[in-house]
């Protein structure tokens, strides 16, 4: 006789489906909507990149109201000009050896024939203006595809999360290279944002006599001295009047007549951040008066992300104590939000698709 049944086949447990791909869309001032996200294979000379963070910052912040200024942004727009990601794919023309590389990129498109990109000034391109982000797609989405060449690769080993924090910080690798501060000078930061954090740490590595950080609230202090900050006052108290080398993030007329009081007379100033429009600025009989060397900085161009690259990869820069919230892109808005609540315990806002 035969024996017992057997018994039945076990069923696979199902295996969860993954979740759909999305975007970020802003249709306008005031109003977006998430997507579904389709990857756009890459064109020869470009690369296909699989988001890992992008950051929110206040020009993010602009689009979405509809602050920025006119010509600087174009709708409907998947924003993030600042991100981190893996190569997954590249076009015909693209070393195939920048697949699966961890990269950050370059947000100006620029033409690269121009007078201005010959002399390696690519943020002031004679073409107009074009940036990821913001003329044209950006990384709040599950994959970004733009030309190979604007890429940076890190090393394998790099935390993607403090990469996505790059982009602001090339800016500010712009401002000190400008600054050009040698060793032993005198050099001080107005502004204690994620610029300004930035700042003192390139300011730092170059070994001067004094560091002073300036900032509207003392919150910013411990962090100030452990990037390298010597000293750190608020703008309300007596502030000295000697400086060689003043850096402004704070990015108001305010915080840049601060920047400029702080100076020797034929001190060094650069300008990084970006007023409201119609604020009163600067007093031009003071700037010529006391011989003032005055830069400002738009974005960065290639010398000074190849610059931040390798002082990241040095491990001389710090980006992680900055970053305060990580969410999802379904939570666009209260990112939005985070960043322009004026709340102190709030640092960096990244994204994750």
């Amino acid at each position: 006789m035969g024996g017992p049944p057997a018994p039945p086949a076990a069923t696979p447990a199902a295996t969860p489906a993954a979740a759909p791909s999305v975007a970020v869309v802003v249709e306008g001032p005031g109003a977006h909507r998430l997507v579904a996200h389709e990857p756009r294979d890459p064109a020869p000379g470009e690369a296909l990149v699989r988001v890992h963070a992008t950051g929110v910052c206040g020009s993010d912040r602009e689009v979405y109201r509809g602050n920025r200024p006119e010509g600087y942004v174009r709708y409907p727009l998947t924003p993030g000009h600042e991100w981190s990601g893996t190569v997954l794919e590249v076009g015909s023309g693209v070393p195939a050896s920048l697949t699966g590389r961890k990269v950050v990129g370059e947000g100006f498109r620029n033409c690269q024939v121009c007078d201005r990109c010959h002399a390696g000034e690519t943020t002031l391109c004679s073409a107009g203006y074009e940036e990821t982000g913001f003329t044209r797609p950006g990384a709040m989405a599950a994959t970004l595809t733009l030309p190979a060449r604007l890429l940076h690769a890190l090393p394998d080993d790099a935390d993607l999360t403090a990469a996505a924090l790059l982009e602001p910080a090339a800016c500010i690798a712009a401002a000190a290279l400008k600054a050009n501060a040698a060793p032993g000078e005198r050099v001080a930061v107005v502004g204690t944002g994620t610029l300004g954090m930035f700042a003192v740490q390139f300011l730092r590595a170059n070994s001067p006599a004094e560091l002073l950080v300036v900032g509207s609230r003392g919150g910013r202090e411990a962090l100030s001295r452990q990037y390298g900050a010597t000293d750190f006052r608020t703008k309300d108290r007596e502030l000295p009047d000697d400086f060689d080398v003043v850096i402004e993030t704070a990015g108001s007329a305010d915080a840049a007549r601060t920047a400029a009081a702080l100076l020797r007379r034929g001190g060094r100033l650069v300008l990084t951040g970006i007023p409201a429009p119609g604020a009163d600025g600067l007093d031009p009989t003071d700037l010529v008066v006391r011989q003032l060397e005055v830069h400002t900085v738009f974005g960065a161009p290639p010398d000074a992300w190849a610059h931040t690259v390798r002082v990241f990869a040095a491990g001389l820069l710090d980006p992680l104590p900055l970053v305060t919230h990580e969410l999802p892109l379904a939570e666009f808005s209260q990112a939005i939000e985070l960043v322009g609540s004026g709340d102190p315990t709030v640092g960096k806002v990244l994204l994750r698709p």
